[in-house]
């Protein structure tokens, strides 16, 4: 029985021994930009950011028509009294509808 816990105790203790040194690995192969080793592990390091390139741009977030509610990126919405709209003509609509006392 003290057998068995022995090595149930030595099996856990290399796996986190080896789960250690190839962090370690990985960390250096990361300051230097070449991956160490060849398991999935490099890959997955080889398509990542580097410290060297540049940042990757987010994509441009979206904003919702106020006239028809479409969904556009706010670099290609047009703003007009405070809304946002999709094209020139859902702006001209929207500012022809009636507001306030008038709406009724």
């Amino acid at each position: 029985m003290r057998q068995l816990l022995l090595l149930i105790f030595v099996f856990f203790a290399s796996q986190w021994l080896f789960k250690k040194l190839r962090r370690a690995q990985a960390a250096a192969g990361a300051q230097t930009g070449h991956p160490v080793g060849g398991g999935a592990g490099a890959t997955r390091a080889s398509h990542g950011p580097t410290a060297s390139g540049p940042a990757p741009q987010l994509p441009d977030p979206l904003v919702r028509c106020a006239e028809c509610g479409v969904h556009t990126p706010s670099s290609e919405a047009i703003v007009a009294a405070g809304h946002r709209f999709c094209c020139a003509d859902h702006a001209q609509r929207y500012a022809a509808h009636p507001t306030g006392r008038d709406a009724r």
